[in-house]
């Protein structure tokens, strides 16, 4: 994908799916280290074709789960200061003990609902891979994100219809669609990441409560 990555930092991120491992509870039903690599790197990484993402100074990963996309970017950008929003406990637990040796990394066990009232318009980078439906999405990162910044949304296969439901969505949340990249970081699959960009301050009364974006979606 014509991303560079330094030999040290690949020894890092090897060694986090190898920590991983050795994990008690289930954090990937994904088996064997070439598939881990395909699936949890080369698919997180894959963000960095898109430049807002690779210049990020912070950004902050959504729902990050074992800590893909956001740890696996934190190895590559020890320049971004990467905040990892998790609110299930142990999984946010596990991300504490990956995480302390690494300084541009910061834990938050709560959820985006919360996180996002707590910290309005901080980040210029939100990212979010396997969070839900782009309606969803695009209200939990936008009050978020400072006016400019940009959401990068991993997705499967484009969806004209999806994408005109969410552009009714982010007209709501000051949200404009970007673009949508494809990019090929497993063999024989391929991915977009949906881009979005804040165009106008988000309404004060978003986020709504906790669950109450999956449960009425905006559009």
């Amino acid at each position: 994908m014509g991303v560079a990555i330094e030999p040290a930092a690949a020894g890092t991120l090897v060694a986090l799916l190898d920590a991983m491992s050795l994990e008690r509870q289930n954090l990937s039903s994904v088996e064997g280290l070439a598939r881990e690599v395909d699936v949890h790197l080369s698919d997180s990484l894959s963000g960095l074709v898109v430049p807002e993402l690779a210049s990020a100074t912070a950004l902050a990963d959504l729902g990050t789960g074992g800590g893909f996309p956001g740890l696996a970017l934190a190895v590559v950008l020890p320049g971004a200061m990467v905040t990892l929003v998790e609110s299930e406990r142990r999984k946010a637990e596990w991300l504490t003990r990956a995480s302390a040796g690494f300084p541009n990394v910061r834990i938050v066990a709560d959820r985006s609902e919360s996180f996002a009232r707590a910290e309005r318009g901080t980040q210029p980078v939100v990212t979010a891979r396997a969070l839900g439906p782009l309606p969803v999405v695009l209200e939990l990162a936008a009050p978020l994100l400072a006016l400019d910044g940009v959401l990068v949304a991993w997705r499967g296969r484009p969806d004209a219809d999806a994408l005109r439901v969410a552009a009714r969505a982010a007209d709501v949340l000051g949200m404009a669609h970007s673009a949508e990249v494809r990019v090929d970081p497993i063999p024989g699959a391929s991915r977009h990441l949906s881009v979005w960009r804040k165009v106008a301050p988000t309404p004060e009364r978003f986020p709504r409560r906790p669950g109450v974006a999956a449960r009425r979606p905006l559009a």
